[in-house]
């Protein structure tokens, strides 16, 4: 017969509701600066792309803009470079207290990127900020190493949900993204707290988000559910290829200059001369004009591969920014792309696409589901969530986050990779 262990004992009402207390407490608290920050950020973003585009002469100055920016974090910040891998490997492997430089020099790294004319994202950046701010609670609470995995988790969730204006994909992002193939539900109160208060508090500070729309959806049937899976297998391999391609280019820069500040002059300078030889801002910067009109125009078919390339030459230069944004913008590209060949409504396409190509990259698949039912509508459900599978299945064991650890392989035959990072795979 078994027993049960003699020293347990049933959580009581008044203990869960101290739990709950506390979180509320913390979790209000760092939703209310997260948000406030994420506004502000992107308060920031809009005013450095209207300037550029008002004044397209700065991107020659994208050079001068890397040397600032390396000279930046190579003197000062040095100790928080690593950015979300940084955060990933402070959850795994706790040493010290994220420092909260990583907030500022992070915002002024990105917003610098985006004014010179770097191909660069936001989600970094809000996650950075996030994680930071909350990891700062650490010491005021002073909680305990179990606590503190919890309250980086609400950073991030904070930070996600607030740049995007997707509160319900933030919180399952920040359970989903530190272990490849797990969800890790004891933080589940905390991030969801921290995730509405956080979008709720950017939405009061009266920063609008990008709206998209699917406006017909088609039936399922076993015709449209092959193309489905089919088009989610190229997103996995268009996911594959970016990150890829961000570690070359790390990799290459890394050849070229020792000194780390040289290194974005010379992406900089490379950047700044293919924009003249095009004369044309459409891939650098974040690219919403280009991901909205993807959703219902005829497009350049190689739109999403000039993105790849502007993005991951950009980031492996050192600039600073995130990735999740340009994913979007390679996944609607691609999609519409693909409306040349395969029978379903462009919109809905793009939409697969934008959060596909997105799963594929950050092995974050329930969290890519939601986000399209929060910005698409649920009708579309069915079908985004066959192409996110795929391509979390397609794109293998790769990703923008090097330091994610394998904590269920995405198959069988890719067992003994288990426990490992993405960066050692």
């Amino acid at each position: 017969m078994i027993h049960p262990r003699k020293n347990w004992i049933p959580a009581s009402v008044s203990t869960l509701f101290l739990y709950m207390f506390k979180w509320i407490l913390i979790c209000g608290l760092i939703g209310v600066l997260v948000g406030s920050a994420s506004a502000f950020f992107l308060w920031g973003l809009d005013w450095a792309t209207n300037w550029r585009e008002s004044h397209v002469w700065i991107i020659a100055l994208l050079p001068l803009g890397g040397l600032i920016i390396g000279l930046t974090y190579h003197y000062w910040g040095e100790t928080v470079v690593k950015g979300n891998n940084q955060l990933l490997e402070e959850f795994h492997s706790p040493k010290k207290v994220i420092p909260l430089r990583m907030a500022p020099l992070v915002l002024f790294g990105t917003i610098a990127t985006h004014l010179f004319g770097g191909s660069a994202g936001r989600e970094g950046t809000a996650v950075q900020m996030g994680g930071a701010i909350a990891d700062q609670f650490t010491k005021i609470f002073r909680l305990r190493p179990r606590d503190r995995k919890v309250l980086l988790s609400a950073g991030v969730s904070a930070g996600f949900a607030s740049v995007f204006g997707t509160p319900l994909a933030g919180a399952i992002f920040a359970l989903e993204v530190f272990v490849v193939g797990k969800v890790r539900y004891e933080g589940l109160l905390p991030v969801f707290l921290a995730a509405f208060v956080a979008d709720w508090m950017c939405h009061a500070w009266g920063i609008p988000h990008t709206v998209y729309a699917i406006p017909f959806v088609p039936a399922l049937t076993p015709l449209n559910l092959l193309m489905a899976i089919g088009v989610g297998i190229l997103f996995g391999f268009t996911a594959r290829s970016f990150s890829f391609l961000a570690r070359y280019w790390t990799a290459i820069f890394k050849r070229l200059a020792a000194w780390p500040p040289l290194r974005p002059v010379i992406g900089g300078a490379v950047i700044a001369l293919a924009v003249w030889l095009m004369g044309d801002t459409r891939y650098v910067g974040l690219g919403i004009p280009v991901i909205v009109d993807a959703f219902s125009e005829d497009i350049p078919f190689y739109d999403f591969a000039a993105k790849i390339l502007f993005t991951t030459f950009t980031l492996g230069a050192g600039f600073k920014g995130g990735e999740v944004t340009p994913l979007f913008f390679i996944g609607a590209t691609l999609g519409n792309a693909l409306a040349l060949f395969v029978p379903l409504p462009i919109a809905l396409l793009a939409g697969m696409g934008f959060v596909a190509v997105f799963a594929g990259a950050t092995n974050t698949p329930l969290a890519c589901i939601f986000m399209g039912m929060e910005l698409f509508g649920v009708e579309s459900g069915v079908f985004i969530a066959i192409a996110v599978v795929m391509a979390y299945l397609f794109s293998g064991h790769t990703g923008i986050y090097g330091s994610q650890i394998i904590g269920s392989p995405k198959h069988i035959l890719l067992g003994r990779e288990r426990g490992k990072t993405l960066g050692e795979v």
